[in-house]
């Protein structure tokens, strides 16, 4: 054994325990800096785009006439005037197209009170419009998932024309011309399919002379 070796000697150190305080601490640590990144900044940054990209979006795509908020065009609004187009009807509570409950009936396609809701609602358009044997669309006699749905499909749209063109003394191929200057189309040319707002329809109307 040389006398290098000889005086070499190994010793093990035992490792310093790491202490409950200190993890804690570090956790905190951790929690208060991903709580101010993802609960504070990152919420901040994201509707400050949105804001300045998207102002009307962002504010709920209100409608504003004269000053006043009369709507929003993400959310439809309940019309029994037979001179007004009449919107998808609504299942929400405790009122109808209620922003803050959206809901459907959850009704089945077996219980006969799906049925009794379908048939007084075609009963209702009947009465409105006795002469229009045209076969009422399916979206004015039954309720969407949401019960906020502020469109009608442009079919639903033109069975109402002859209703609101008699009562409002219009002529009809004018309010049909409305109807397909409100009717929109397919998101991007692909998305969804064609639809018309129900509040823009009549309040276009309404400015009709």
């Amino acid at each position: 054994m040389s006398p290098e070796s000889a005086n070499v000697t190994a010793t093990a150190q035992p490792e310093k325990p790491v202490s409950f305080a200190s993890l804690a601490g570090k956790a905190l640590a951790m929690l208060a800096v991903l709580t101010l990144l993802t609960g504070v900044l990152y919420p901040v940054l994201v509707t400050g785009v949105a804001l300045a990209a998207f102002p009307g979006q962002t504010g709920g795509s209100l409608i504003i006439r004269e000053g006043k908020v009369i709507g929003s065009r993400l959310i439809g609004q309940p019309f029994e005037n037979p001179k007004y187009f009449w919107g998808r009807p609504s299942a929400t509570s405790p009122a109808p197209y209620n922003g803050g409950a959206s809901s459907g009936s959850n009704i089945g396609p077996t219980n006969e009170a799906l049925t009794k809701a379908a048939q007084s609602r075609i009963d209702a358009l009947r009465a409105a419009d006795p002469s229009n044997a045209a076969p009422i669309p399916v979206d004015l006699v039954t309720t969407s998932a949401s019960g906020l749905d502020p469109h009608i499909t442009p079919a639903a749209a033109n069975y109402q024309v002859q209703r609101v063109a008699r009562v409002r003394r219009l002529d009809i191929e004018r309010v049909r011309k409305l109807v397909e200057e409100q009717t929109e189309e397919r998101s991007l040319g692909l998305l969804g399919e064609p639809r018309v707002n129900v509040l823009l329809l009549n309040l276009a109307l309404d400015e009709l002379k």
